[in-house]
This record gives C-alpha cells, structure tokens and sequence, in this order.
C-alpha cells in the first residue's frame, strides 16, 4: 500500500494502523456561518485519532450545481492526518452536521454545514464512499482554499492542485480575511 512517502505493508502493523492524509471542505450558507464553521473545525480538532494540521482561510463562494437560489457559502478546507477508515471519518462528520442541524430535504439547497470527504491517503472509492471526493478537482471552492495549506497537494487521479486551480472558474471565490478559523487539539 503506497499511504504517503514510504511504502507500508499493512499486513504486518498488527493492530497499528499507518497514517493517512485527509482533506475535508467545509461549507454553510444558512445561519451565523461564520460561527458554524468556528465550531465544525473545533469538532474535528476533538475527533479522537484525527490531527488538524491546517484549515485554510474562508472563502466566500457562490453556489455551484443548480439548486434553489440561495445565500452564498462561506468555505474552508481542512487538511489532517489520521488512522480512521474512511467511513469513520464519513460518519463523524455526518455526526458533526447533523449537529448543526443539516437536513437533506432539498438536493442542491442551502445548507448549515456541508462537510464533504475530498481525500484519504492515495485510497479510492471503496463501498459507501467515493474516493477522492467525485467533483472535487472540478471546484474552485475546494482547490483554491486546499491550495493555500497544501501547495504540493494532488488529487489522486486528477493532479496536483496548483495545476488544477487553473483550470476552474475562480472569478466566483473571494477570500474573506476579516473571518479566521482557528483550531487547538491534538486528536491523537
């Protein structure tokens, strides 16, 4: 299994499980959103085995994918590490924003918080979750705000994110700086 830069054989960690790289974005559009994404990154940051490295800046990003007309999002995106299954890490935050009140009543609407798994280590799509995140190397709103932590980030299958930055429309993305998330925690 190739899980970063060195080449690890599962069989023989035992109970031990490697570390994997994970990138989730983060949106909302409804409700003091600033706030909600404050709280939704101190949620991750208290997840046990899930390390926050960095959360980008905040973005504010006009809706994509049809839908109701609806407020704009203000995005940011969470790089981590951890030893989770990806469908640990899909459930906790299910968790999260169901926490938050997240309902799914309306396909494309608006939305408290929507926390989407982008990347898991180098893994692809196994059962109930699509690795990496299907339309991920599509959005601005995922690459711009991913590509100010993680320069040298790639998506598996699509490229490094710095190349992939120029190939959306980012003219719908602004980077608001008068709001900054901040995180404390160790998750390990």
């Amino acid at each position: 299994m190739s899980n970063g830069p060195f080449e690890i054989d599962v069989d023989t960690l035992g109970n031990l499980r490697p570390i994997s790289k994970v990138v989730l974005s983060l949106g909302s559009n409804m409700g003091d959103s600033a706030t909600i994404l404050q709280e939704a990154v101190e949620f991750l940051a208290d997840t046990p085995d899930l390390a926050l490295v960095d959360v980008s800046p905040v973005y504010q990003t006009t809706p994509v994918g049809g839908g109701p007309a609806q407020d704009d999002f203000l995005n940011l995106v969470v790089v981590a590490e951890t030893t989770m299954e990806p469908l640990t890490i899909l459930d906790r935050c299910g968790a999260i924003e169901q926490n938050f009140g997240r309902t799914r009543e309306v396909v494309g609407g608006p939305r408290t918080l929507d926390i989407d798994v982008i990347m898991v280590g180098k893994r692809i799509s196994e059962g109930d979750i699509e690795l990496p995140h299907p339309r991920a190397h599509e959005r601005a709103f995922v690459l711009v705000p991913w590509l100010d932590i993680d320069p040298n980030g790639d998506i598996a299958g699509h490229g490094p994110i710095a190349e992939l930055v120029d190939e959306v429309d980012t003219s719908l993305v602004t980077r608001r700086d008068d709001i900054v998330i901040t995180f404390t925690g160790t998750g390990f």
